[in-house]
């Protein structure tokens, strides 16, 4: 019941401001970690060797670190733990946040999806900057909330601490850039293989939402157009589910990218509502998942 009770304690609280303003959230401290890796490490020759031995040796470590709290005795410190490195509440809230902005003026739903996406958006329109919200819950629902329950179910605290060090390492590290492209190698490619079940089974529950026996197939089809061999499968299902078209073309760093659209057949003029409509199936989703580890606990 541990599960159960990580995934209720984080859905009633998120992340308290009043704690989190006080003391530093472990995910910061994870970064902090990997920066201090990215600083000592990645320079000079060898930088693939360097990033394979340096992740290898963090990693190490946070699954160390979760052996130790595991045996804590009682369930209190699994629980809390699981709880504060869980992002439901958190997410839902944040890209909640840009439909309320985008209705205020696009400026400031530019300003609010600025916070959740890594591209640029000061050129976004109302539609793109909406697609960029929905991209990031449907994504971000399978990195922060299904793919740690998942791991926790399989390996405990030290599984969730492995998948949390590894996430937060790719997304800092994991970049195809001229500093990044071997140094992080192994923590984009370990990212890859631990989020491959998560991210179709977010898929699978995003679906069950609303199934459609058409919606499916068309899923299964989609999914691979996405530049990310995961993130694909929840945006894929949570596009079909809208009836919208995601990711396709967007800037990073001046570049442009001319990705292709996930479900190109669907609305390419979304807003605000379509968010919203988002976030109400992130809480859909939430409570299949809920109800499934609540079977395979009882069974």
């Amino acid at each position: 019941m541990t599960l159960i009770f990580g995934l209720l304690l984080d859905a009633m609280f998120g992340e308290p401001r009043w704690l989190w303003s006080r003391i530093p959230h472990p995910a910061v401290m994870m970064g902090a970690c990997v920066a201090w890796i990215d600083r000592r490490a990645n320079n000079g020759a060898n930088r693939r060797a360097k990033g394979v031995i340096a992740f290898g040796l963090l990693a190490l470590a946070f699954v160390l670190l979760g052996f130790v709290l595991a045996a804590i005795p009682g369930h209190a410190v699994d629980i809390i733990v699981l709880a504060i490195l869980l992002a439901q509440r958190s997410l839902v809230d944040h890209v909640r946040l840009v439909a309320t902005a985008l209705r205020q003026s696009l400026s400031a739903g530019r300003t609010a999806v600025a916070q959740i996406v890594g591209r640029q958006t000061a050129t976004l329109n109302e539609a793109a900057v909406s697609r960029a919200a929905i991209e990031s819950a449907a994504e971000n629902f399978s990195d922060g909330v299904i793919a740690p329950a998942f791991w926790f179910a399989v390996g405990g605290l030290p599984g969730l601490l492995l998948y949390k060090i590894t996430n937060t390492a790719d997304s800092m590290i994991g970049y195809r850039t001229e500093k990044y492209a071997e140094f992080g190698w192994a923590a984009a490619r370990f990212d890859d293989l631990l989020n491959l079940i998560p991210a179709r089974l977010s898929a699978l529950l995003i679906w069950l939402t609303a199934p459609n026996r058409y919606a499916l197939p068309a899923i299964m089809a989609e999914a691979p157009r996405h530049r990310s061999p995961n993130a694909g499968w929840p945006e894929a299902a949570m596009a079909q589910v809208l009836g919208v078209a995601l990711s396709g073309p967007r800037t990073y760093d001046g570049v442009r990218r001319d990705y292709p659209f996930v479900n190109d057949d669907g609305r390419h003029l979304i807003g605000p509502a379509d968010i919203e409509n988002a976030c109400t199936v992130l809480w859909r989703t939430w409570a299949l998942g809920l109800f499934a580890a609540l079977i395979v606990t009882l069974f």
